[in-house]
């Protein structure tokens, strides 16, 4: 039966079948960030004796300091006796499996994620939950791809799918989600992946609101830009959030280098070592910090106050995620963001009160700013901004802050995109060129030819005539049954008619137009039907899978013609 259903979802193009299963990993995704949420947030509740979560002010010194050397010792405890590759998550997991295993995440570092992220913050680093929730909901995607055996192009789009899920369900953002994984998990625009990852994103969204409500993130927030004379300083507002970005990026990077050749377990205890004497300096910078956003909050935070804060957030932050933490860094850079914004409210105030905005204005900006050009995501960072603040007049000045952030980071110092840097920074890349892109969303499947038959070495006149009743395209050579050849099937019915009956035709003497033959499974894509092609120096391809233990079905041909068919641009 399973087998049956896996059938119908791999073979044929009908793009119905996927649109169907995104909309079912986004209700899986949306219901395992739910889990994830009310997971956290009741854990807080009984181990900081408080009702509101993410609450670590009242906790006495003792406990601020404790909690979370507790926690990372737990945290690496729990990632110690594994390879780096089980270690792996988050979302740059969720890239460099996308970029090296086809989109195939494993379920273990799943429920790492999951555990490992939740220990964070329950007991109080300094990072985020979103950067867990966008691998939990890519899992979500992968597994249905993995038990379906569904081709990779197709469980890309459905991990991408997870992916937009996860951000819906975490800000109650549905627009965002879908830009987020065009922009940051698959890095390209296609309208083929579209109606899927936005399928999805809804349907995660959807659940989220049925558990949280469909109040926005930071509420309704009304303030607008007092003028336009404003605009010079949201330039300036932005290459500044662009510096504290690219400082952000550089500490990263700093302390992911850091004790290379240490414990895991002693780089976690001495990350929770620098978070608790953090927390005895400003409680805020513990958990989340996501309090600190809400615009009363900044507003009545001396600028010194909000000057420390943000200098304790970037480096607690950067040195959760860089010493092995498996936090986020989503949530830490909206704060960061935030808290810059505010320091920029109060000076614009201070200098020029009847021109400047409110400070709660100049932080959202701040937040949106510092999210584009961190993830390398502006269109995701103005959309959220949108959906957060569900104030539309505040996007002209969003814009051009967000511009100029990015300007900063990617132009003026020629940074990568934060998860990009922590790829690199393990050896790896994400090949995205146009080609890689083209050939990723096309699978095996829906490009190989399958009028083909499959002939020993030396066969007699009449099995060659059977073979051709059927007016196959290709014959594959078998050799000891395995298939090692393809030629022409016009080349066959040629050497019939020179040849006499009874002659026996050995297929590697006849005249023919022959082609060496190596292995692909069906649920390859081009692009990986290509690497392979190279890898073995082979010039065509017989798409094969295994359906039962022992038992493999070959179902068509792929030669490397047919390939590059696909990315050659069409001639005027």
């Amino acid at each position: 039966m399973l087998e049956r259903i896996r059938q119908y979802f791999i073979l044929g193009d009908s793009q119905l079948k996927l649109y169907l299963l995104a909309a079912l990993t986004g209700l899986l995704a949306g219901s395992v960030i739910v889990a994830f949420r009310l997971f956290i947030d009741h854990s807080q509740t009984v181990v900081l004796s408080s009702n509101t979560p993410d609450d670590f002010m009242g906790l006495s010194w003792q406990w601020i300091v404790t909690l979370p050397i507790i926690g990372g010792l737990i945290i690496g405890l729990l990632f110690t006796g594994i390879t780096a590759e089980q270690k792996s998550v988050g979302v740059v997991h969720v890239i460099e499996r996308l970029s090296y295993h086809e989109g195939r995440l494993p379920w273990q570092n799943f429920l790492r994620q999951f555990l490992g992220a939740a220990i964070a913050l329950i007991s109080g680093h300094s990072v985020g939950r979103e950067g867990p929730t966008v691998h939990l909901g890519a899992a979500s995607g992968s597994f249905f791809g993995s038990i379906l055996d569904l081709p990779n192009n197709g469980t890309r789009i459905l991990v991408a799918s997870g992916s937009a899920a996860a951000i819906a369900a975490s800000f109650n953002t549905p627009i965002a989600g879908v830009i987020f994984a065009m922009e940051v998990i698959m890095m390209e625009y296609h309208i083929a992946s579209f109606i899927p990852i936005i399928l999805a994103s809804v349907s995660g969204a959807l659940i989220s609101r049925l558990a949280f409500g469909n109040e926005p993130f930071l509420g309704v927030i009304s303030t607008q830009m007092n003028s336009l004379w404003e605009m010079p300083y949201i330039i300036f507002l932005g290459i500044i959030i662009g510096l504290i970005t690219v400082g952000f990026i550089h500490s990263l990077r700093f302390f992911t280098a850091l004790w290379v050749d240490i414990p895991l377990w002693v780089k976690t205890s001495f990350a929770g070592l620098l978070v608790g004497l953090g927390g005895l300096i400003m409680p805020e910078v513990m958990g989340m910090s996501y309090s600190i956003i809400h615009i009363t909050h900044l507003t009545e935070l001396a600028i010194w106050s909000l000057l420390l804060l943000l200098i304790l957030k970037l480096f607690l932050s950067t040195a959760c995620i860089g010493l092995g933490i498996p936090g986020g860094l989503i949530g830490p850079t909206l704060v960061i963001g935030a808290v810059a914004g505010a320091i920029l409210g109060h000076l614009g105030n201070s200098l020029a009160p009847e021109l400047a905005s409110s400070i709660g204005f100049y932080a959202i900006i701040g937040m949106t700013a510092m999210m584009g050009a961190t993830l390398k995501a502006p269109l995701a960072a103005l959309m959220a901004l949108l959906e957060l603040t569900a104030n539309p007049s505040i996007i002209l000045p969003g814009m051009l802050a967000i511009v100029f952030a990015n300007i900063i980071v990617f132009e003026r110092f020629k940074l990568d995109s934060i998860f990009l840097s922590l790829l690199r920074a393990r050896g790896l890349d994400y090949r995205n060129d146009p080609v890689s892109q083209a050939l990723r969303r096309i699978s095996v499947a829906n490009a190989m030819q399958r009028d083909f038959s499959v002939l020993p070495e030396t066969i007699s006149h009449d099995d060659a005539k059977a073979a051709l009743l059927n007016n196959p395209l290709w014959i594959i050579i078998e050799q000891e049954r395995l298939p090692i050849s393809l030629m022409p099937a016009a080349d066959l019915a040629r050497a019939l008619e020179e040849n006499s009956p009874e002659a026996m035709l050995d297929l590697f003497s006849i005249p023919a137009s022959r082609q060496n033959l190596i292995k692909a499974s069906l649920h390859d894509s081009l692009q990986k039907a290509l690497e392979i092609l190279e890898s073995h120096h082979a010039e065509a391809l017989y798409i094969s899978r295994v359906t039962a233990p022992g038992v493999e079905r070959t179902y068509g041909v792929l030669t490397r013609q047919a390939i590059e068919s696909h990315y050659q641009p069409p001639r005027h």
